[in-house]
């Protein structure tokens, strides 16, 4: 079974603000193991589901190579595509919660296909072209209050 981690915070811990709207607002290391031998692609969407409108996602990233998958700081993995987060940007949008702490999901999906979407894709298209291929998935939840 797939493992995601990052060395930047840990499970259910405070996500550190440098990866923030109070930081420097870019996308912490996070790191794979355990990759299903199959896997032909990853997809990463992270969210925030206490968000006051509803679940907001913060970075989707899809065609991520399973032999090359570890996200360094503040970088999106060669050859992979970005989606549209909620605010209809591409590329990682920092926690940054209006008020309270509210709790970020990382979800990697392991598929056995290769996404032919181009870039920019919003969720619900990413999550309609994945139904039925995902052959494990795994997710990391950090904490972020804003200062």
């Amino acid at each position: 079974m797939i493992n995601i981690s990052s060395p930047a915070f840990t499970e259910g811990e405070i996500i550190p603000s440098k990866y923030t709207c109070d930081g420097e607002n870019i996308n912490p290391p996070i790191e794979f193991s355990e990759i299903h031998e199959s896997a032909e692609s990853l997809v990463l969407i992270v969210t925030d589901p206490d968000a006051p409108d509803g679940e907001f996602t913060h970075w989707i990233i899809y065609n991520i190579d399973p032999k090359d998958a570890n996200i360094r700081e503040g970088k999106s993995p060669a050859k992979a595509v970005e989606g549209l987060n909620t605010a209809g940007q591409s590329g990682y949008t920092g926690p940054c919660p209006p008020s309270g702490s509210h709790r970020y999901y990382f979800k990697i999906y392991v598929l056995d296909i290769k996404l032919e979407i181009p870039a920019g894709a919003d969720r619900r298209k990413i999550e309609e072209a994945i139904a039925g291929h995902v052959i494990d998935q795994a997710e990391l939840m950090g904490r972020y209050e804003k200062i």
